[in-house]
């Protein structure tokens, strides 16, 4: 149940974030909550193979690559998508990666520990 909560809620937020910016297109609630979804298997799968491959790089930025790989792992979930999710470039990629981390750590994360 809670990981249900925690995927509307990443939902609303990628919702949030294409209401503030105008790279970053979604074509409703459904589509967000289908990234979401997607965005949570590879955060599950591709995101700790992207990790430990780039470990060296993650050291010596001192965890802050760690918001590149969140950047790539939106953009491949922006590919899956099509033209349901659109992000116009890496920068606003970046962004939202490190907006989404804000948010995670203040909304979910909390939602977790109760």
């Amino acid at each position: 149940m809670r990981w249900l909560l925690g995927l509307v809620l990443n939902a609303l937020v990628l919702l949030l974030l294409s209401a503030l910016f105008s790279g970053f297109t979604l074509s409703g609630f459904g589509a967000a909550l289908i990234a979401a979804l997607i965005l949570s298997v590879l955060n599950w799968t591709v995101k700790p193979v992207l990790t430990i491959l780039t470990l060296p790089i993650t050291i010596l930025t001192l965890g802050l690559f760690l918001f590149v790989i969140s950047a790539l792992t939106l953009m491949l979930t922006a590919w899956l998508m099509g033209s349901y999710f659109v992000i116009d470039g890496f920068g606003i990629a970046l962004l939202a990666a490190i907006i989404i981390a804000l948010f995670q750590t203040l909304l979910i994360n909390p939602v977790k520990r109760s």
